[in-house]
């Protein structure tokens, strides 16, 4: 609104007896003061920059709530690139779906809201620790078909809780940490990885005792045992870990008799060295003329008399 006085005397006040009109201008409304003849008065017109701060302020309000609402619920406005966000409105929260995107790592700054998560038919290649870190609804986790070659300790840390199936077929795992699926009450699915059976894979089975399933479709692709190749792992008799300590014992062994072997030898050596060289040195003082005898007093004392 735009005011507009007309002023016949700078000394003039507005009275009761000025007459108020109005009408439209190209800025808004706008309202004249015309005082009746003999009439004084004073107009306080409203400045710019009061104008301009009665709009701002509700706008300002606006946009500070708006970066609250993103920072406080960053999964309505933040989706990761090249997957898609959609609401679960049974459980609550999202559904991310990141399958086929060419993906070679975990995505970072996923939606703590996630309650299902798919990164399935990518190129991961591993899994560090605290990826999954703060999303505490997460239930399925879709890791199938990548590249997955290692998983750390604290791979899953964060979501041992809500975690209810974890799919990891189709992968390239060989071994995993012992502690890796200990925490997990999820159902665990490992079919088809190139699993070597040994002594840091059987510890990490034996925290799964749960998941019988999952570890009966452990398959040792290659083996600390050359005949159980191909098998099964539980097929396995053999607790790989104390073959692993005898072995580890064996060549401890050998490898204490190979030095005391070589100490004996250079001690041997060393006094067969000394001998010869004392008898050299005793032939060679042999060897040497003997300096002819002084006659001693005696001797003269007895020839005197």
């Amino acid at each position: 609104m735009t005011v507009i006085a007309q002023q016949r005397s700078s000394r003039q006040v507005p009275t009761q007896h000025d007459k108020i009109s109005s009408h439209t201008g190209v800025g808004g409304p706008v309202v004249v003061l015309r005082p009746q003849a003999g009439c004084c008065w004073r107009l306080i017109s409203m400045t710019l920059l009061d104008l301009w701060l009665s709009r701002s302020i509700p706008m300002c309000l606006l946009l500070q709530s708006l970066v609250l609402m993103a920072l406080c619920f960053p999964s309505a406005s933040m989706c990761p690139k090249g997957c898609s966000c959609l609401r679960d409105p049974h459980l609550h929260g999202l559904n991310v779906t990141c399958s086929q995107s060419r993906l070679k790592e975990i995505p970072p700054n996923l939606p703590v809201d996630t309650v299902h998560l798919r990164l399935d038919h990518n190129q991961i290649g591993a899994v560090p620790d605290q990826a999954f870190r703060g999303l505490w609804l997460l239930r399925e986790l879709n890791l199938s078909y990548n590249a997955v070659e290692t998983l750390g300790e604290g791979s899953f840390s964060g979501i041992e809780g809500t975690l209810q199936v974890l799919d990891l077929s189709h992968n390239r795992i060989t071994s995993v940490h012992r502690y890796t699926f200990a925490r997990l009450k999820a159902r665990i699915i490992v079919d088809d990885n190139p699993w070597h059976c040994d002594c840091a894979l059987q510890q990490a089975i034996g925290g799964m005792a749960h998941n019988h399933e999952a570890a009966a479709r452990v398959l040792c692709r290659s083996s600390e045992l050359l005949d159980q190749e191909g098998r099964p792992f539980l097929a396995v008799d053999i607790d790989l870990c104390n073959l692993a300590k005898r072995t580890t014992d064996y060549a401890m062994l050998v490898t204490m008799f190979g030095w005391f072997a070589m100490v004996i030898s250079y001690v041997v050596y060393y006094v067969r060295q000394n001998q010869e060289d004392a008898r050299r040195h005793l032939e060679y003082l042999k060897s040497l003329p003997s300096k002819p005898k002084k006659p001693d007093d005696a001797d003269d004392i007895s020839t005197v008399v």
